[in-house]
């Protein structure tokens, strides 16, 4: 199958309590097409469209409605409730406190201005009980929002409650909410996520607070994001039928209690390619990645991972772990390319191939600054140990980008010294 290579990067502003983001961001939208290999060979160009995939104009539509302290609607309650369908509702910077919202309509487009990110602040307040932001239209895309605070009596509040349609978020940060993205149990629901930051899980004994929750939706596509500090909650949680999760960095962090950094638990089929997974010491369960631990809830089930860099600080803990009881007839899981560092084995799987999987010291992999060590030494003999790892169900298992930090991805061109893991 082609695949694209992704050509740019879209970075995110300064984040409180988490890492130091670049203090500005681009006027417009830095995506500007992506390059794909022909069946002849030759490299062409196709226009990106808003979501980080190809399909539409690269430069950003002009507001239709601005909302912010001085324009004509100042509340973001009252700009969900003015909105029509196909509206470009841009959001000045600042912090906006208890202004919760329900967004119902079709090709809407909500952003924050150019110049620093606004930030919806719950203040104790929420949309139906349910979280910040409830989105349940038709096609919605959200570039550039921060969600900080949500809480609900039943402990589920989240930065973002997705009920219908598709949802695509980019360039945004979820912090401190009881979950970061919360979502319906709707089949034909589809959730993209890129280039965006999740981190600190409110701390409440007995509550399980996931940082992005993925309901038994249709399709779930996550590229280019950060994951950290969770507790006792997932980092990554996800019942949908069809996964998609590259050039990630699930890295709980020192401190981090998260239980799963990556839960499958109804199976489907999942992809996962080019992330960075890693738990702390701290963790609250020993596993990085499972996958099947509740049900068999799709007719189709497979776990492809490949080019992942596993880190395991857990000395009890393991890498992966397939319920394979769940499944009576099987469960095909690859795993390919992958390296792991610290404590355990990746083991064979029953059914599937495995291949190409090595293990490093983290002596091998100088910190590059990040304070983890991620990164082969240019002159490893791991490089070009490993085999191209081909396509799966029609979907390239060799990576062609990689996490950029703090958020985001930039492309690579692996070479014939390919390596194993996340990094070229």
């Amino acid at each position: 199958m082609i695949r694209p290579l992704l050509l740019c990067l879209a970075l995110l502003t300064p984040v409180p309590g988490l890492a130091a983001l670049p203090d500005t961001l681009p006027v417009e939208s830095p995506w500007k097409a992506e390059v794909r290999r022909g069946p002849d060979g030759r490299l062409t160009a196709v226009p990106m469209r808003q979501s980080g995939g190809p399909g539409a104009d690269a430069a950003p539509p002009q507001a239709t409605m601005v909302v912010g302290p001085g324009e004509r609607v100042t509340s973001i309650t009252e700009a969900a409730q003015l909105a029509r369908n196909g509206e470009v509702v841009e959001i000045r910077p600042g912090e906006y406190h208890g202004q919760p919202a329900v967004w119902t309509q079709d090709k809407l487009l909500i952003r924050g201005a150019a110049g620093g990110r606004p930030v919806m602040l719950a203040d104790g307040r929420s949309a139906e009980g349910k979280a910040i932001w409830v989105v349940r239209g038709g096609r919605v895309d959200i570039d550039n929002i921060e969600f900080r605070g949500a809480r609900v009596p039943t402990g589920n509040g989240a930065g973002i409650r997705f009920e219908g349609g598709q949802l695509v978020v980019r360039r945004s940060a979820f912090v401190d909410n009881e979950n970061g993205i919360l979502t319906a149990n709707q089949p034909d629901m589809t959730l993209e996520v890129y280039d965006s930051r999740f981190g600190a899980a409110p701390q409440h004994a007995g509550m399980l607070h996931h940082l992005l929750y993925v309901g038994a939706i249709g399709r779930f596509v996550l590229e280019g994001s950060h994951f950290e500090q969770g507790y006792l909650g997932h980092l990554v949680k996800s019942r949908a039928r069809e996964n998609l999760i590259r050039y990630n960095q699930l890295l709980d962090g020192a401190g981090g209690r998260a239980s799963y950094e990556l839960e499958f638990p109804d199976g489907g089929v999942a992809h996962v390619i080019g992330n960075v997974i890693g738990q702390s010491a701290e963790t609250d369960n020993p596993v990085l990645i499972s996958y099947g631990a509740e049900s068999a809830r799709w007719p189709d089930n497979a776990l492809f991972l490949a080019h992942n860099t596993l880190l395991n600080d857990a000395r009890a803990g393991s890498y992966l772990k397939v319920w394979h009881e769940k499944f009576p007839g099987g469960v095909e899981t690859w795993l390919i390319n992958n390296l792991s560092i610290g404590y355990g084995d990746v083991q064979p799987p029953p059914l599937g191939r495995f291949e190409g999987n090595k293990r490093a010291e983290r002596r091998d992999l100088p910190d590059d600054g990040s304070g983890q060590p991620l990164r082969l030494r240019r002159d490893s003999p791991l490089r070009g140990s490993v085999r191209l790892p081909g396509p799966a169900q029609g979907v390239d298992l060799l990576p062609t980008a990689e996490f950029f930090p703090p958020a985001g991805r930039r492309a690579i061109h692996p070479s014939s010294t390919l390596a194993p893991g996340a990094f070229q």
